[in-house]
């Protein structure tokens, strides 16, 4: 089997919580050497937020996989010393830090564009490194609100809804900065020099919001919540409960699509009802909410079965987990941690050719790695003793 694609990149990870680790996470799946930087004292409290006691989170366990770790102070001038003989060995440093706190520890990217011009420091924040936000406190929800999306989610006439995965965590917070520190180290392998690449979270929400941009333009304003094409105006692109409580989805976007969903439930006479039609798209919505309501969710994907018209299951994720098409990719995997045994985690979001994913060690405990690290960097035996008995490690 050829390399891993980053393997021989090393990434010092002084991330905690969901965004950082998710998006050091990708880069360690596809290889790169993660170096999970903690503090002395508490160190990433994601460790046990909201587990039980005594236990360690499996959200902690599913996205710390595969890195390295290492416990430093820098509020130490020794903690700062070891932090720069790695940057001087490394090809990327990300921090989540508010705007400003790395600079005042002597770790910012400055200094470590001294120690290393190549390095890439991507810094991940709620609303970047400048402008008037840029100090404001915030979570997943204030991003999210911020960026127009929250408004946009919900039914019509309805509160704004919270969903169960966080989108600027994960799209601004991982997703984008992932993709910056990959444009910034390709260019650093064909100039030697890095960049700081700035991801706000806000701003990774706000420029993938194009639908309620595109009503902004057509309109002035983006449509009323739950009003548009894509978020429940439509007939042919919406949720539907079944007998069971359960639900289908429909997203018949397509008029090919919408016509054979009406043959299927029996109603061709809502073929007219289409986005793209002439006739009322929203007076089919009720009458396929009765239709839909006949029969269990088990009875329409059997009926269903066999016509290819963009309709399916609303299924949780237990029920995922066993899906065929889940299953046949492999998306689910059972990882094995000392301390918490068997834990079901995702498989990388993508497959590569020559390219074969697999976990090589589970999530570190609070500076496992600690001194394998700086006997990697050179420091003899009695160094680190020392360096432990000074609480810098």
């Amino acid at each position: 089997m050829s390399k891993k694609p980053l393997d021989g990149v090393r990434i010092l990870d002084l991330t905690r919580l969901l965004p950082g680790p998710m998006c050091t996470l990708h880069l360690a799946d596809l290889g790169a050497d993660v170096i999970k930087i903690e503090d002395t004292g508490l160190g990433d409290y994601a460790r046990t937020m909201g587990a039980a006691p005594g236990t360690l989170a499996p959200v902690f366990l599913a996205i710390n996989r595969n890195k390295r770790g290492l416990r430093l102070d820098l509020k130490q001038a020794a903690g700062v010393a070891i932090f720069m003989d790695l940057v001087r060995t490394a090809h990327v440093v990300v921090e989540s830090f508010r705007p400003g706190v790395v600079d005042r520890l002597g770790v910012g990217y400055e200094a470590a564009r001294a120690a290393n011009p190549a390095i890439v420091y991507c810094s991940i924040s709620g609303y970047g490194q400048t402008g008037p936000y840029r100090l404001l406190a915030g979570h997943d929800l204030n991003y999210c609100g911020y960026a127009g999306f929250t408004d946009q989610t919900g039914s019509a006439d309805g509160d704004p809804i919270i969903p169960n995965f966080q989108v600027a965590d994960i799209l601004g917070g991982a997703v984008v900065p992932a993709m910056g520190i990959l444009a910034a180290l390709f260019d650093a392998a064909r100039t030697g020099e890095g960049r700081h690449v700035d991801a706000a979270m806000t701003e990774g929400v706000l420029v993938h919001n194009v639908q309620a941009l595109s009503a902004v333009v057509a309109d002035g304003a983006p449509r009323p919540r739950g009003r548009d094409l894509l978020s429940g105006r439509e007939a042919c692109y919406n949720i539907y409960r079944t007998a069971d409580g359960k639900h289908m989805a429909v997203g018949a976007l397509e008029t090919k699509f919408w016509e054979e969903v009406c043959d299927v439930v029996g109603r061709p006479d809502l073929k007219p009802c289409h986005w793209a039609a002439n006739d009322d798209p929203a007076r089919a919505i009720p009458e396929l909410r009765t239709t839909f309501a006949s029969q269990t969710q088990a009875e329409w994907v059997r009926r269903f079965d066999g016509h290819d018209c963009c309709v399916s299951p609303v299924v949780g994720l237990d029920v995922a987990q066993s899906d065929p098409q889940h299953t046949a990719r492999g998306m689910f995997v059972h990882a094995a941690h000392p301390a918490a045994g068997d834990v079901l985690q995702f498989a990388p979001p993508l497959q590569m050719s020559r390219f074969e994913f697999e976990v090589e060690r589970p999530a570190p405990g609070a500076g496992e790695h600690t001194d394998e690290l700086l006997a990697e960097l050179g420091y003899g035996v009695e160094r680190i003793a020392a360096l432990r008995a000074g609480r810098v490690v």
